[in-house]
């Protein structure tokens, strides 16, 4: 891990950020690197995480004047009266909350959102004041899930200022709430799982149904895994993202015409079924209009149909029948040490490439990285290569042979040549707030 619990403390004193003499609460979360499974988290799949090493710190204090100060040492400070989440003593609605913030950059939306969550549903009191301060080295719109770590980790020490008592999957899931909700970011609940949950020796193994946690995928010693940042902003929030969950979704509703779909997750349908009896009734496209007419509307409920939009449906309703086959084959073929098992390995990142290339949400930067990883190739260590989480920019996940890091440098280098941007590169891992647990100072 980067940081260290001590460098925080001297940070915190340092700067004088706290009141002297009260107890402060501080937690850590890690970002992720999707390695596989992505998007077709809300369809419910098999989802490959590793908690990465860069990671946020959030550190509560409680204050008695009624207004949350959020600071950020790396932006602006940010002031709201407690007043305004609870302006006649009760917190605001969702919607409320979320139209205070003007665009889902604002990054102090994914706090008060969180504090917010806990008001709603754990019964957090408004009356009482706070300031929170994060510290953080996980980069922003580079794909791997900065806000769910800030989220988590602002949870986690909310909590403990608080005295809530929060069982680790509920953390999860109400700061995925707080995304969705307050933020307005449509995303899967796999980022706050893998904060919560992440193993620095493993790939954590989820199954979205909506959470349930699988045993843990060991990563062989002589295997590694790094990222490689394209610098092209990535955002779940972003139109591309929203559309193709929404026809994902479209897709669900309209084979739910056809069939029982179990569980009502598209990623339960097998691959042959969907081939053999199930694809023909999907259109490649349709508009809003004409599907709301017909159906209705779909199951989702953190994003919403527009009538005048037109949606693709087939590819994106396909992707999570795939990707859960191709997640559960990785899963499988990880501990084996064959060369043959490592290239099928590669083989599947890049099938998953491909495949949100199909669903619109590639990019020329990460499209231009899994060609260098491929041209490095197996003689250099490099198996291969995948576009991550929402897609559409971001970061790239590689697999290959622990020691290969010239290969990566190679990579590096030769797309600083072509574009001009040096990749940030991922490498390393670290636990998640389960692991580390929060801690109570007194600066």
């Amino acid at each position: 891990m980067k940081d260290s619990l001590a460098t925080v403390v001297d940070t915190l004193r340092e700067r004088r950020l706290f009141e002297r003499g009260a107890s402060v609460s501080i937690a850590r979360a890690p970002g992720r690197l999707d390695v596989m499974g992505g998007i077709a988290d809300y369809s419910g799949s098999l989802v490959l995480e590793r908690p990465i090493a860069e990671a946020t710190w959030a550190a509560v204090q409680r204050i008695d004047r009624p207004v949350l100060e959020i600071v950020s040492l790396a932006r602006d400070a940010y002031t709201i009266p407690l007043d305004t989440l609870a302006p006649d003593g009760a917190p605001v609605r969702y919607d409320e909350a979320r139209r205070m913030f003007t665009s889902y950059d604002h990054w102090a939306a994914y706090i008060v959102g969180v504090v917010l969550v806990l008001a709603r549903e754990c019964g957090l009191r408004l009356t009482s004041g706070a300031r929170i301060v994060v510290v953080s080295d996980v980069p922003e719109g580079k794909g791997v899930s900065s806000s769910a770590a800030v989220e988590t980790a602002t949870m986690a020490a909310m909590a403990c200022a608080f005295g809530i008592a929060l069982e680790p999957r509920d953390l999860a899931l109400l700061c995925q709430t707080a995304e969705n909700r307050v933020a307005g970011a449509p995303c899967g609940v796999m980022d706050q799982m893998t904060c919560v949950f992440g193993d620095e020796h493993a790939l954590l193994a989820l199954l979205c149904q909506p959470a349930e946690l699988q045993l843990p995928v060991f990563v062989p010693d002589d295997i590694e895994l790094w990222g490689l940042d394209s610098g092209e902003r990535h955002a779940v929030g972003g139109s591309d993202y929203a559309a193709v969950r929404t026809g994902a979704f479209m897709g669900l509703r309209i084979l739910s015409e056809h069939t029982l779909v179990p569980g009502n997750y598209l990623a339960n349908i097998a691959v042959d079924h969907f081939e053999q009896e199930l694809a023909r009734h999907l259109p490649e496209h349709i508009s809003g209009d004409e599907f709301l007419a017909r159906y209705g509307g779909t199951a989702d409920s953190v994003t919403s149909v527009e009538r005048e939009r037109r949606y693709c449906v087939r590819v994106p309703a396909a992707h999570p029948v795939y990707e859960r086959s191709r997640a559960g084959a990785f899963r499988q073929l990880l501990p084996e040490s064959s060369e043959e098992a490592r290239r099928h390995l590669g083989e599947l990142m890049y099938e998953s490439h491909a495949a949100y290339g199909r669903c619109g949400l590639g990019s020329e930067g990460t499209d231009r990285l899994v060609a260098l990883v491929r041209s490095e190739g197996l003689a250099a260590g490099l198996y291969g290569a995948r576009i991550t989480a929402g897609g559409s920019g971001g970061t790239v996940a590689v697999i290959g042979r622990c020691g290969a890091t010239a290969a990566i440098a190679h990579v590096a280098d030769a797309y600083e040549q072509q574009t001009g941007y040096r990749p940030h590169i991922f490498a390393g891992s670290s636990p998640g707030v389960m692991a580390f647990g929060t801690r109570s100072i007194t600066l």
